[in-house]
């Protein structure tokens, strides 16, 4: 069966054919690193984790290539915020969010570039946009990208004139030759971060054109597959298009530097848009306090990635028991094949749903672990899932919560009391009232 991929850029889904089937490219936005990841950045991680783990399977050559974002406005904000040095704050950053991908079960990508580290192809990317008149300099040290140079910008977004005004979230100021250019570089103050320019002293990149240098850098001008969440396609992968095919003329023939483009949907929480205002908005790190990764990554791929995700605690509940029927069948390794039926959901433009469905049907060990480990499931073996893991309560913390949970129970407090014993069944740790108020407790 063929690989098919639903492509942004033409609105369908189209056969996979890689420029290079010896040699495949993948570039995926990662994170901007002044904030634990929540539940939102998490779904794309793991997509296109799976996304890896398949092309590695069919292809014999992948670059995997995710960046990080470590230079932006909001890093310098939230730095100032907290009376802390900038690069400590990345640096701590990038640290929790590998702990958090990893517990997610994510693979490592090939390569992680940073876009402190990529300021001279940033600088030369520049230079190329302006010596062809996409671009300007001002005075001041600003560089904008002037977008009505290029007749095609708005196309991939499917944007007209006043929807990338009213859309591309930049200032309109008095300086700009049209409301919609957008920035490449920028002066910076005494207590921002810069490095020097043909433009000023002291500056830094915009955020758009960090990702069109790093993806040039290490898959070149011309590659397979570009993905990141559907909040991504306007401004940001729009700008990205503009300014490399603006840079690579012949690039700008169908309007792509990507041959595919892939775009996971949004994440609704409870049932509304999350935000803490509603209570609903969840860090990853604040769910692995109390479930798995395992589950995380399971609720996350139980929805297609194109169609939208309603997270809820529940369903990380019923994710959390799902694997435990799962690890309860667990025998032999992963050396198998995978089930037809699975391979054959996940090269229909990443059915996961389907491809969970198969893993339920499958009756092979071999091929059941296989397909699990397709899946970035079944990562541990069944005596350390039921003991908890290293995401499960030790002996200490239970017992402090069954106090906690007689305390609620003797003040009537009976939903608090329900939460502590879900919240411990979530985790692997199921309770037993026994008469005369002795609550026993072990491992599911």
């Amino acid at each position: 069966m063929t690989l098919t991929i639903h492509d942004t850029a033409t609105r369908e889904k189209r056969p996979f054919e890689p420029r290079d089937p010896q040699a495949v490219g993948m570039y995926v936005c990662g994170p901007t690193v002044y904030d634990r990841i929540h539940i939102g950045n998490a779904r794309p991680l793991i997509v296109f984790d799976v996304l890896y783990r398949l092309l590695r399977r069919l292809y014999p050559s992948v670059k995997y290539v995710r960046n990080i974002t470590d230079v932006d406005d909001k890093i310098n904000a939230r730095a100032a915020e907290r009376g802390v040095e900038i690069g400590d704050l990345t640096a701590e950053t990038i640290r929790y969010f590998h702990e958090d991908a990893a517990a997610l079960g994510c693979l490592t990508p090939d390569v992680e570039p940073r876009a402190t580290e990529t300021i001279p192809e940033i600088v030369a990317l520049i230079e190329r946009l302006i010596d062809q008149g996409h671009a300007y300099a001002l005075d001041d040290g600003h560089v904008l990208f002037h977008v009505p140079s290029w007749p095609d910008y708005g196309r991939f977004a499917n944007k007209d004139r006043d929807e990338q005004i009213s859309g591309a979230r930049v200032d309109v100021a008095s300086y700009k030759r049209d409301p919609a250019d957008f920035v490449l570089w920028k002066p910076s103050d005494e207590d921002q971060p810069g490095w020097p320019s043909p433009w000023c002293d002291k500056g830094r990149p915009g955020w758009h054109i960090e990702c069109s240098a790093m993806s040039e850098k290490h898959l070149g001008a011309d590659f397979d597959i570009h993905g990141g969440g559907l909040d991504l396609v306007f401004p940001h992968h729009q700008n990205e298009i503009a300014q490399s095919c603006c840079a690579h003329p012949p690039g700008a023939r169908d309007g792509r530097f990507a041959k595919y483009w892939m775009h996971n949907g949004y994440v609704m929480s409870e049932g509304e848009k999350m935000s803490k205002s509603l209570g609903n908005f969840y860090t990853v790190r604040e769910l692995l306090d109390e479930f798995p990764g395992e589950a995380l990554r399971l609720v996350i791929l139980k929805t297609h990635y194109r169609s939208p995700l309603d997270f809820s605690k529940e369903k990380l509940r019923e994710a959390k028991a799902e694997l435990d029927g799962f690890y309860r069948r667990l025998t032999g390794d992963a050396a198998g094949e995978p089930p037809t039926a699975l391979l054959s959901a996940l090269q229909d433009d990443l059915n996961t749903p389907k491809a969970i469905a198969a893993l339920h049907e499958c009756d092979d060990p071999s091929a059941f672990r296989a397909g699990a480990d397709m899946l970035g499931l079944l990562q541990q073996d069944a005596e350390t899932w039921f003991k908890g893991g290293a995401d499960g309560p030790d002996a200490a913390e239970v017992e402090r919560l069954i106090d906690a949970r007689k305390a609620a129970k003797k003040q009537k407090d009976f939903a608090t009391a329900d939460k502590i014993r879900d919240d411990l069944a979530a985790r692997g740790v199921v309770l037993e009232d026994k008469p005369g108020g002795v609550t026993e407790w072990r491992r599911a």
